[in-house]
């Protein structure tokens, strides 16, 4: 069973940059597909950016694309996400999420849903205060 560890969380200033982690460990990383979504407080959990198990097919919800950027170092387990220009709307609990059958094919398309992920991550916080 795979675990997922996210890091890098904390309180920014709006226009900051911050990067995030995911250390994946338990099975074989190099065959998950990888996701991030984040929560905030009385949302539904939101998604964020997908990962092809190469890491040659990025997906992005629409809102993020050209501010966050996802990639993935199968040599290391881990999955990252860069996020530049934060906004106060994009503090949130973010979630790491991997699955072993679902196939990111395009970089186009609708945004994933939680429930194409099976393994989850405990989640680590980012604020950004103005």
């Amino acid at each position: 069973q795979e675990h997922l560890v996210e890091s890098g969380g904390g309180s920014v200033q709006a226009g900051d940059s911050l990067t995030l982690s995911c250390l994946v460990s338990g099975g074989t990383f190099s065959s998950y597909a990888m996701g991030w979504f984040r929560q905030a407080p009385g949302k539904e959990r939101e998604f964020v950016a997908a990962i092809s198990r190469s890491g040659r097919t990025i997906r992005y919800t629409g809102s993020l694309k050209g501010r966050f950027t996802m990639t993935r170092d199968n040599s290391k387990n881990t999955v990252s996400l860069q996020m530049n220009s934060l906004k106060p709307e994009d503090a949130a609990v973010y979630f790491c999420a991997a699955d072993s059958r679902l196939v990111i094919a395009s970089s186009d398309g609708a945004d994933y849903r939680p429930i194409d992920f099976t393994s989850w991550g405990q989640g680590t916080q980012v604020t950004v205060y103005v």
